[in-house]
């Protein structure tokens, strides 16, 4: 598993302090500047005329190193544009600046940051982004070269308010927050042959061995048996069975309880609808959102907030081996709806429709289900936006709680004429409808299984949960841990009666 950062913040002046690589921002607002710090002026002002001098702009996402010597007690200083700053520096800014500097510096030991911050919410976006940058995966590396650019180990954020109790609380969220988005990066990234079902419910019940989260774990039998058609359906396939990972987080006193549902398709060949082989090795990510729910509910474990939580992975591996369903087929979801299954293509809608129908047993006040479930929520919205569908109230709160999170969601509509494209001569529904507004249309599919009077939101990150262009911001290649974040701040937003139910 991947090495997690330690985290800290120290207060006086970052030029004082001998690190391997001393971070600042700069800014372009017409003219070439540093952004404010604790940096004194006169150090500052040297600063600023050296990175001229080798043609810094400041503007954003740029990163240009020069030598510490002379300057501060680091011996690199690293420089990270910002862009345009006049109207004010969003926290996903902050985020990212922090992450495109310790990104950079892999290889790195210790590093020390010098960035604006104002407000204890400011630092925490720092600790946050340069947590998330500080990443690598190496656990099927064999050479020790391909080994040898770890990521930084060490982390201080300078700032006047490090003494502040707000800020130290920013500092243990952050730290809670990292180490979970990168066990769900980790998990994302691991190759398919590593990752069948049972070992990510392995991985769960590892993950969450000494907090309070109560994990069971449904195998294929117990799946049969208790009528589980859609992720048996999916996973008969292949010759390693499914899994339902149900975790329940139930501290005393809690007067709200929200449920998290999150497919976990851990290899999807598309199986008899065979996908093309191009691209098809990323849909080891098919599993990103049993990845996210697996650690938001440990993030909140060891954040201990006062509200319930009931999360469920269903996990399953869509292959085509002689035992696969057939298009055409009709299984029965769990609490007895039948689904006509036109293309084995559209398999997550179908593990998650058991579960749906299962959470109305739990008795939630809320659910959100996280997936990767369209290819055209990609065309739709591109490659960094997912698309989130539901009942108005729970959508505008999942958007709120993602835009303070830095993950960019868009709130998408259910058009009613698109339910009746969902019909079937043969069975209450078929999986698949027209193939124009399919992102909507699969949101359809899935109420139809949300239990009565339930609020709902549905959240399709195919674009952002697997990332194969160039990294940016905190942001590498390859799992990218999306979700986390904004079901987070949503589960808080919840408890503390932001979210109206």
């Amino acid at each position: 598993m991947s090495t997690i950062a330690t985290l800290s913040l120290k207060s006086g002046n970052p030029a004082q302090v001998a690190t391997d690589a001393l971070v600042i921002a700069t800014t372009n607002d017409g003219s070439f500047a540093l952004c404010q710090s604790d940096i004194p002026a006169a150090t500052a002002s040297k600063i600023k005329a050296a990175l001229e001098s080798v043609g810094a702009t400041g503007n954003a996402d740029e990163v240009i190193r020069i030598p510490g010597a002379a300057l501060c007690s680091s011996p690199v200083i690293v420089a990270v544009g910002m862009g345009k700053t006049k109207g004010g520096i969003h926290h996903e800014k902050l985020r990212r600046t922090a992450g495109n500097a310790t990104r950079s510096l892999a290889g790195f030991k210790k590093v020390s940051l010098a960035l604006p911050a104002k407000s204890p919410v400011d630092i925490g976006a720092i600790l946050e982004g340069a947590g998330l940058g500080a990443y690598t995966f190496t656990d099927h590396l064999f050479s020790k070269k391909a080994k040898s650019k770890a990521p930084v180990r060490s982390i201080t954020v300078f700032t006047k308010l490090a003494l502040d109790p707000d800020a130290k609380k920013q500092l243990a969220r952050a730290k809670t927050v990292v180490a979970n988005v990168h066990f769900a990066r980790d998990a994302i990234n691991t190759s398919p042959l590593h990752l069948p079902p049972a070992e990510l419910a392995a991985r769960a019940k590892a993950h969450l061995a000494g907090t309070t989260v109560k994990v069971t774990v449904l195998d294929d039998k117990a799946l049969l048996s208790r009528g589980y058609g859609g992720i048996m359906g999916v996973g008969q396939g292949s010759s390693r069975g499914p899994r339902l990972i149900r975790m329940e987080y139930k501290p005393r006193g809690a007067k709200k309880h929200v449920a998290l549902i999150g497919k976990g398709i851990t290899f999807d060949t598309g199986g008899i609808s065979l996908k093309p082989p191009a691209g098809m090795h990323a849909m080891k990510g098919d599993m990103s959102g049993a990845a996210a729910v697996i650690a938001t509910i440990r993030a909140i474990a060891d954040l201990k907030l006062p509200i319930a939580v009931t999360a469920y992975a269903a996990c399953a591996e869509n292959m085509p081996g002689g035992a696969a369903q057939r298009p055409g087929d009709v299984i029965t979801i769990y609490g007895g709806k039948t689904v006509e299954v036109l293309n084995t293509d559209a398999e997550g809608r179908l593990v998650m429709a058991d579960v749906l129908v299962r959470v109305g047993e739990d008795k939630a006040d809320v659910v959100l289900d996280i997936s990767t479930l369209t290819g055209a929520a990609v065309v739709a919205l591109g490659h960094r936006t997912a698309g989130v569908m539901g009942d108005d109230d729970i959508r505008h709160a999942v958007t709120q709680a993602a835009g303070r999170a830095g993950e960019e969601f868009w709130p998408m509509p259910m058009p009613e004429e698109l339910r009746p494209t969902l019909d079937s001569t043969v069975a209450d529904i078929a999986n698949v409808g027209q193939r124009e507004g399919s992102m909507l249309s699969a949101a359809w599919f899935l109420k139809e299984f949300v239990p009565e009077g339930l609020p709902w939101a549905h959240l399709d990150i195919a674009g952002p949960a697997f990332h194969e262009q160039a990294p940016y911001g905190y942001t590498h290649k390859g799992g990218v841990g999306f979700g986390v974040r904004t079901m987070l701040n949503f589960v808080e937003d919840v408890m503390t009666g932001t979210v109206s139910l």
